[in-house]
């Protein structure tokens, strides 16, 4: 198997920005938190409680608080854009919401998945008093957040005490990925699903898989430069690696890592340590033979690919089980 060396970064799948909306915290509207002026948030969305970085989130946990209510995550793909109640026209939206309710234990009618009907509002009034929020049946726009999995806050943008709108936080996935900014040269690497190996500070390897190919090729950014155009053999794609087994990386973020590529791979073949090559005056290669009897002699071999310390060899006159010599230094 011949391996090609590139570098990467580990990090998080995923990128999302978290935005306090119009109406988060409806309910109760209290008077200003510690070190606020009540006066001047009277009757104001206020954010009372910010998560902090790192943390992960998963479904039905607050994303932050306003107005001391959690503003909870759901998961989906259809963002918050309407209030959700009786009355309201079929959607995708109230599909979702539907799901999610079931999926934290409180059960709707699934007589029509979109429809949101008297057995809806009930679930969400029982959501709503597991909250501590009052039971209105009615999911107000900015009442929860939207991602499609569970999320892990990257930096946090808002402040307690500050009006509750705008960015809050910004926050990734939480499956552990390596990207690698490949170049298009090698573009023929990267096949979706393959198996490549990540080295890691300190000096071990782990597995992964690739699980994402960029289709748009990015040109280098020749910085302080406005006549210089980039060769396209400088061009990259961004490929993303999933790694197999996430534990084996820790805490670390940002961290600069080398993510072997699989280039060529033969199976089933007889390979020798590259050390053990001699080459003859033709040349050509041979390896020395060890017979059981310790004498030796001197065998032809063709070379086929190198990895890690070892290569293939093809020779009519070498199987498997007979030993090489190796000089010993």
């Amino acid at each position: 198997m011949e391996q090609d060396k590139d570098d990467g970064t580990l990090g998080f799948d995923g990128s999302y920005t978290i935005t306090a909306g119009s109406g988060s915290g409806s309910g109760t509207a209290g008077g200003g938190p510690s070190g606020t002026s009540g006066a001047s948030n009277a009757g104001a969305n206020v954010l009372t409680w910010l998560p902090a970085q790192g943390q992960t989130i998963e479904r039905g946990q607050q994303v932050y608080r306003v107005n001391d209510k959690p503003v909870p995550l759901l998961y989906g793909s259809v963002p918050s854009w309407r209030d959700l109640n009786v009355g309201v026209s079929d959607g995708a939206d109230v599909q979702e919401l539907k799901e999610n309710l079931k999926a934290l234990g409180y059960d709707s009618d699934p007589a029509d998945d979109k429809h949101f009907s008297d057995a809806t509002a009930q679930a969400v009034k029982s959501w709503q008093k597991a909250q501590g929020r009052s039971q209105t049946g009615t999911v107000a726009l900015g009442d929860v957040v939207v991602e499609p999995t569970a999320i892990r806050v990257a930096s946090v943008t808002g402040t307690v005490g500050a009006p509750a709108s705008g960015a809050v936080l910004s926050a990734t996935g939480t499956d552990r990925v390596v990207s690698v900014n490949l170049a298009t040269g090698k573009v023929a690497l990267a096949k979706q699903g393959a198996a490549v190996q990540v080295q890691l500070p300190g000096g071990t390897t782990t597995s992964g898989h690739i699980s994402d190919v960029g289709t748009v090729a990015t040109a280098p950014d020749n910085a302080g430069s406005t006549n210089v155009r980039p060769a396209a053999g400088d061009a990259t794609i961004k490929v993303k690696v999933t790694l197999d087994r996430p534990a084996d990386v820790g805490r670390l973020d940002g961290a600069p890592v080398t993510v072997l590529f699989t280039s060529d791979e033969h199976k089933n073949v007889l390979a020798v340590p590259v050390t053990s090559l001699l080459a003859t005056v033709q040349g050509t290669y041979a390896v020395q033979v060890v017979a059981d009897d310790g004498t030796t002699r001197l065998v032809p071999v063709t070379l086929g690919i190198f990895a890690g310390g070892n290569v293939e060899v093809i020779s009519p006159d070498l199987h498997e089980g007979m030993k090489v010599e190796v000089p010993s230094s």
